[in-house]
């Protein structure tokens, strides 16, 4: 089966459980997908909060982390049914501006999870947020930058950064504040930054061949934990493991066992369940008040911290 096929299918399956447990649930949460262990554990998170709350909740997903039409058909079909409030996760800032402006119009609470929405034009679509709740990213990319700063010491050398998906706030974020960080170390010169999309083959490419032009390349920091792990292997490949650091992102079980393990160097691990749990409660917080923010007013900004692993 063709993947834009199957990917429909998905959806389309989708669609039709969520229609049937609607019945019941008074809070939809959209997030960017579930092939991802980042954001699992936040699905687990809304969850959780949702039974500490004794609410019901609906969760969708995507098939992938770059299907921006399938998660605009979600949003889409979640506005065709009754729901209290939606919280989002947008896959791009600006692929889901329109079906939140149209449930801000229904007066329908938004609360923005992760990746922040285009603001400004959700302001101008007539669009307003209850809340945005997220990890502030570029202290996570510096916290990243300064483990590597630290481990390389007073000898310091020449480092690489994978980004993210070009574009995307949360990668945007991570790389500015990583970039920031090395820039400031006078014993630092980062010699590349180029985006591998989130993804672990085309990291496990942009390392390699980082490598290959730059054989004194002491460290890697990474985007997400997904590219991190892409990196280690081509760290491998290459036969520098133990000779060049590699830092990712996120903190997802994969990456915690490489760092115990002694392959990761280190992962910035955000806290996905605390972030969904938080937005669950956020949302519901703001149906009970029953006075929607008005298109323009600035959205509550709820930020979660980060926590460096190292073995």
């Amino acid at each position: 089966m063709k993947k834009s096929v199957l990917a429909a299918a998905i959806v389309a399956l989708g669609s039709v459980l969520g229609a049937v447990q609607a019945q019941a649930a008074d809070y939809a949460v959209i997030l960017k997908t579930l092939a991802n262990p980042f954001w699992q554990e936040m699905q687990t998170g809304v969850q959780e909060k949702a039974k500490e709350l004794g609410v019901e909740v609906d969760i969708f997903a995507s098939p992938s982390e770059d299907d921006t039409q399938a998660q605009l058909q979600l949003f889409e079909d979640v506005l065709n049914r009754s729901y209290k409030g939606i919280a989002f996760a947008p896959i791009s800032p600006v692929n889901l501006v329109q079906p939140a402006a149209r449930a801000t119009k229904a007066g329908i609470p938004l609360v923005n999870i992760d990746e922040q929405i285009d603001v400004a034009g959700l302001t101008q679509a007539g669009g307003a947020l209850e809340a945005f709740v997220t990890t502030d990213n570029k202290k996570v990319g510096a916290k990243g930058a300064g483990y590597i700063i630290e481990q390389l010491g007073a000898e310091g050398g020449q480092v690489a950064i994978i980004e993210g998906k070009a574009g995307v706030a949360s990668g945007e974020a991570r790389k500015a504040g990583a970039t920031e960080a090395f820039k400031a170390a006078k014993t630092i010169e980062l010699v590349a930054s180029q985006p591998a999309d989130w993804d672990r083959l085309k990291a496990l490419d942009v390392a390699a061949n980082v490598l290959q032009s730059t054989p004194d390349l002491k460290a890697f920091y990474c985007a997400n934990d997904t590219m991190a792990l892409g990196a280690v292997q081509a760290v491998q490949n290459a036969g520098k493991a133990g000779k060049v650091l590699v830092v990712g992102t996120d903190g997802a079980p994969e990456a915690r066992a490489s760092v115990a393990a002694g392959r990761l160097s280190a992962t910035v691990a955000q806290n996905p369940a605390k972030i969904g749990g938080d937005s669950l409660a956020l949302l519901v917080e703001a149906v009970k008040r029953g006075t929607p923010t008005p298109a323009g007013a600035q959205p509550k900004q709820v930020a979660v911290d980060s926590i460096l692993v190292t073995k």
